[in-house]
């Protein structure tokens, strides 16, 4: 019988992505499974992206816990062989149990928080994690208990509908959290600092903030923020000759895709690249990583030290090597 999956993970753009390292190894000959997806309504498009997911559920937070049961129940008489629960929270222990009831039935993975890792990090500053701690493998060791070798790359092809071209290096300058935003003033100087190239900037309706570089040079830079959708994002990172982003989901999808990047790291423990496409920037601190996604407070004289100090000019010249000009 031929192996099939479910994959649940929910949330949020960037994890999705990271989780979507896994779909080579699960869909590849030694496994040959087919692969469903479960996600959040919001975020229904991203998995789809990928030629090796089947078909893709999706929940809507507003149904609740009844039309959570719902859906599982409808799951359940999917005749999935595997279970993957990539998001170890409380909605996907919910849907596991229905999956399984008394615990039989498809085979399940989960992929641990590892909170008392957590806890000594960010409580005690104790770092138990793998340095740098790299979300793909995460997210690929717990289906290795299926029999799937493990692996230290990966990547993916994804499907496009095939929208408009844009000319210009891919800037992606927000974040969902300040303190892992690199400053705006250097991404105005960064753009100053490489007069030779074109720019696309990339973000979500509310970063109102992105207008202020295209006026740094409105014949070299394009405004797209809160103008192209996730996916269509997406497409322009797969086109771009490059992106420079801090810790966004961005920043993975060219990393699986096999893009050039520049990744700004910064105060955060998880975002780090795998593949060797991503050159990852950052400052040997003391305090770092200091937060798992941005919240918290710096503790730093100078705030968001970790970011501050990589500066436009160093930023540029990684530009150029990674285009080799």
């Amino acid at each position: 019988m031929k192996n099939k999956v479910l994959i649940i993970r929910l949330s949020s753009f960037g994890d999705i992505v990271q989780c979507m390292s896994v779909l080579d190894s699960l869909t590849g000959e030694s496994f040959d499974a087919e692969v469903h997806w479960l996600v959040r309504s919001d975020l229904l498009d991203v998995p789809g992206l990928s030629k090796k997911v089947s078909k893709v559920w999706a929940f809507d937070r507003k149904d609740g816990l009844l039309g959570l049961i719902k859906l599982g129940l409808r799951l359940r008489g999917q005749g999935f062989t595997h279970i993957y629960d990539a998001h170890s929270s409380m909605r996907s222990r919910i849907l596991c149990s229905l999956l399984r009831p008394l615990c039989l039935g498809p085979k399940l993975a989960r992929r641990s928080k590892e909170r008392f890792k957590r806890f000594l990090l960010f409580s005690l500053g104790i770092n138990k994690f793998p340095k740098p701690f790299k979300g793909m493998l995460s997210y690929h060791r717990p289906i290795e208990k299926w029999g799937i070798g493990p692996r230290e790359s990966f990547s993916d092809s994804w499907s496009f509908s095939g929208g408009k071209e844009f000319e210009g290096i891919a800037l992606a300058p927000s974040a969902a959290w300040e303190m892992k935003r690199w400053p705006l003033e250097h991404w105005k100087n960064l753009i100053r600092e490489l007069p030779e190239q074109k720019f696309v900037v990339l973000g979500g309706p509310g970063d109102s903030f992105c207008k202020e570089l295209e006026e740094v040079d409105s014949s070299r830079v394009k405004n797209l923020a809160g103008k192209l959708s996730l996916a269509e994002s997406c497409e322009l990172v797969s086109k771009a000759p490059l992106l420079v982003s801090a810790d966004t989901g961005l920043i993975h999808v060219a990393d699986l895709l096999g893009k050039k990047g520049i990744s700004l790291m910064g105060p955060t423990a998880f975002g780090f690249a795998t593949n060797k496409n991503i050159k990852t920037l950052e400052l040997d601190l003391e305090c770092r990583p200091c937060t798992k996604d941005g919240r918290g407070n710096c503790s730093q004289e100078v705030y968001q030290k970790c970011m501050v100090e990589l500066t436009p000019e160093f930023v540029a010249r990684a530009v150029r090597e990674q285009l080799e000009i």
